[in-house]
This record gives structure tokens, C-alpha cells and sequence, in this order.
């Protein structure tokens, strides 16, 4: 598809630097829910990589901007790759397993839109005690 125009180019710049943001730091200051992507060797061969980029195109799609994405290394659940920790404020993080593009978008519309588990993919509620 070509660019017709500087304005077309301009926009397709500042669409990529906000997704570059999103997987860097998050769009805004005030970050309320972190997603961390497990993207070890074992993790980025299972497909980690594309879950990681469907989260960021659900988000970004959405315009979703209380939500961090974060590239983390390895969670110790290899027989359970890609795994994806979901933090919340006031709930306990829970760590999902074997999420593709699918899952993603469970996540996304089911567990951080509506707070509803999605049991069939949940390795672990973990425990954090400041919460």
C-alpha cells in the first residue's frame, strides 16, 4: 500500500511510536495494570513474540491506555509457554499458560475489561502481600 501523502506518512510514524511506548513503558503516567510477556528462548519459540504484538495491536487498537506491556525473561513455567502474568491493582496477579492469539484477546475482553478468569488457561494466583 503506498503513502499518498506526508500527513498519511506522519500518522503511521506517530501510530508506531505510540506501540513502540506500549511496549516500552506504557502509554501514560499513571500505569494501573502491568501485562508481563515471558520472552525467554523457550518463550519466543513457542510464540511469545506474537503474543506479545497481539497484545500491543489489541491495545493499541482499542486505545487502551491504562495498561503496560512488558517483555520479561524467564517465569519458570517452560512446559507451559508463552506465559503471560496479568497484574492488577487490588487483585492477585495471576499467571496464564499456553496463550495464543486467542487467549489474548480472552484476556483482554474477558479478564481486564470484566475481571472474569479465564480458568482454562490459569497456571497460578500468586500471592503478593501489599496488595
Amino acid at each position: 500500500m503506498p503513502i499518498k501523502s506526508l500527513d498519511e506518512l506522519k500518522k503511521i510514524r506517530d501510530n508506531q511510536i505510540k506501540k513502540v511506548k506500549l511496549r516500552e513503558s506504557g502509554d501514560s503516567e499513571d500505569q494501573t495494570i502491568e501485562i508481563l510477556v515471558g520472552m525467554a528462548t523457550c518463550g519466543i519459540a513457542a510464540g511469545s513474540r506474537e503474543v506479545l504484538n497481539e497484545f500491543v495491536n489489541i491495545i493499541s487498537a482499542e486505545s487502551i491506555d491504562h495498561i503496560k506491556v512488558v517483555q520479561v525473561g524467564c517465569m519458570g513455567y517452560c512446559h507451559s509457554e508463552p506465559t503471560v502474568q496479568v497484574n492488577m491493582p487490588g487483585k492477585q496477579p495471576i499467571i496464564y499458560g499456553n496463550v495464543d492469539r486467542a487467549t489474548v484477546k480472552d484476556i483482554v475482553e474477558k479478564y481486564i475489561k470484566q475481571g472474569i478468569i479465564i480458568d482454562d488457561h490459569v497456571l497460578i494466583k500468586t500471592f503478593n502481600s501489599a496488595l
